[in-house]
């Protein structure tokens, strides 16, 4: 039996994030350019959005290009934002009816890129079946200092006094305060590390890491995560007691 067969589908993950990798290590093992392994992630990062939102995954936020990214071969990231202009296109979304968001730095992203983003933003913005998040020129840190930047800001302007700065303000200035905290997070090509991702809402995100490059990752990979997903119990920092009720019926 497939795990396509086996997933619960009225469990399915509301939030997916994904941190996509193992492009250049897929294209050495089949004696390609790394450029060809980044070429086949692209492809497959569609196939899959595809494939979650057909699950019913409500929210699939992509980790595509991080702050440190910007730190490999000139030639790779010119490459990798070329595939960003190249791919984004608005009928992808609209034949699926989703919508388009972003999250990261963008004033780094060369301005080319960025106007096709902001008009695929723009074109995609009432569509209602799911959002595709993608992450690009993003990191946790970059995240998390921009909000704290935003919180001094409003102090300084007389907007918000110090003392009701809590874990709720803190979280509406984030870049990615638009969506839900990912339920499952997955990370392809054997690494075990969250990499700067996400790692506010991660708190009591479910990880899921596998050894199959991201070229490789495909709809029965992704039922598989979900299917391991869905037989963990999330405690929220309770007792499995109180998550089962155990407790309410002694």
């Amino acid at each position: 039996m497939s795990y396509e067969d086996k997933i619960d589908r009225n469990r399915i993950p509301t939030h997916i994030a994904i941190i996509m990798d193992g492009n250049g290590r897929w294209a050495k093992e089949h004696g390609l350019e790394r450029a060809e392994g980044h070429s086949r992630g692209t492809k497959r990062a569609w196939s899959i959005v595809e494939d979650a939102v057909n699950l019913g995954v409500r929210y699939i936020t992509l980790y595509a290009f991080s702050t440190e990214n910007w730190k490999r071969p000139p030639k790779e990231v010119k490459v990798l934002m070329n595939l960003v202009l190249s791919n984004l296109e608005e009928k992808i979304f609209m034949d699926n009816n989703t919508r388009l968001r972003m999250i990261g730095d963008l004033n780094r992203i060369p301005l080319i890129v960025r106007n096709r983003i902001k008009k695929c933003m723009k074109t995609t913005e009432n569509n209602t079946r799911a959002e595709v998040v993608i992450a690009l020129s993003y990191s946790s840190r970059w995240e998390i200092a921009r909000a704290a930047r935003l919180l001094a800001e409003d102090v300084r302007n007389g907007i918000l006094n110090p003392d009701d700065i809590d874990e709720e303000k803190f979280a509406s200035k984030l870049n990615a305060s638009f969506m839900p905290d990912p339920d499952l997070i997955i990370r392809t090509g054997g690494e075990i590390r969250l990499s700067n991702f996400l790692m506010w809402q991660a708190s009591y995100s479910e990880l899921y890491f596998t050894d199959v490059y991201w070229p490789d990752f495909d709809k029965e990979e992704l039922c598989k995560a979900i299917y391991s997903f869905q037989n963990r119990e999330r405690r929220f920092g309770l007792t499995s007691a109180q998550v089962t009720g155990a407790d309410n019926q002694k």
